[in-house]
């Protein structure tokens, strides 16, 4: 006699028989938001050259309108404009801060071109205009090197050093070029101007006085390299101006 099915208890329970269930794992922690991580720093990395233009376009300036800005300042005679051009090409150059003491040559030595700091901006954007202050600041301290000033110790020039400090570049400019009245009025610093700050720090830093991006053209911004990379931005005023020179001299 067959089982009646109605028995309580026949459906009761029901086996599984399909895959067993893989647990669950828990996150690795090298997950995706670590490799998002690397991706946006190689992003970052290699499209440092792009940002000064990039921040241009964003402020209502094309790449375009940027290099024609460029090209037009070239094309000028006067070595403060040619020194301004040569400061705005450079401001898309990849250099990571380094001012670190390096063997160079001379005349027209130089470090790696992807580091520099502050002083690297004038030396570079000079040799543009065809002006070795390598060359110029170590005859000029040859000369007269108790004129410069005496803060690291050394007892006789260093063609390696002496033109990558700022305080040198200061005194340099204060003896062979022309030196301005510092101001915060801004109709007195043209393109091609060296303008020397006090940060928060003490320290000295120095960049170039060059036009604004722009509907903004008439007013002085400058390219510097402060932190970790160039830039070329509106903070003439930002920090205490200690000096402030035009090399060559408009009166030459």
């Amino acid at each position: 006699m067959a089982r009646s099915r109605s028995r309580p208890g026949f459906y009761s329970t029901i086996e599984y028989i399909g895959p067993r269930p893989l647990p669950r794992k828990k996150p690795h922690f090298f997950g995706g938001w670590v490799i998002g991580v690397i991706a946006v720093g190689m992003a970052c990395w290699f499209g440092r050259p792009l940002v000064p233009f990039l921040k241009a376009t964003q402020e209502g300036v094309s790449t375009e309108q940027a290099a024609l800005l460029i090209s037009s300042l070239e094309q000028s005679q006067a070595p403060g404009l040619k020194l301004a051009a040569a400061a705005l090409a450079y401001s898309g150059d990849p250099v990571v801060l380094d001012p670190s003491y390096y063997k160079i040559s001379y005349p027209n030595g130089d470090v790696a071109a992807h580091k520099g700091a502050a002083a690297d901006v004038i030396i570079r954007c000079y040799r543009k205009l065809g002006i070795d202050l390598q060359q110029e600041v170590h005859e000029d301290m040859a000369q007269h090197f108790r004129l410069y000033p005496q803060l690291w110790g050394s007892l006789a020039p260093d063609t390696n050093i002496d033109h990558r400090r700022v305080a040198n570049l200061r005194r340099f400019f204060e003896r062979k070029g022309q030196s301005l009245t510092p101001s915060r009025e801004p109709a007195d610093y043209h393109p091609g101007d060296i303008v020397i700050w006090s940060l928060a720090n003490a320290e000295l830093h120095i960049g170039i006085v060059v036009p604004g991006l722009g509907n903004r053209a008439s007013d002085p911004w400058v390219v510097h390299h402060l932190g970790a990379s160039m830039k070329w931005e509106n903070v003439l005023f930002d920090y205490k101006i200690e000096a402030h020179f035009r090399y060559p001299s408009e009166s030459l």
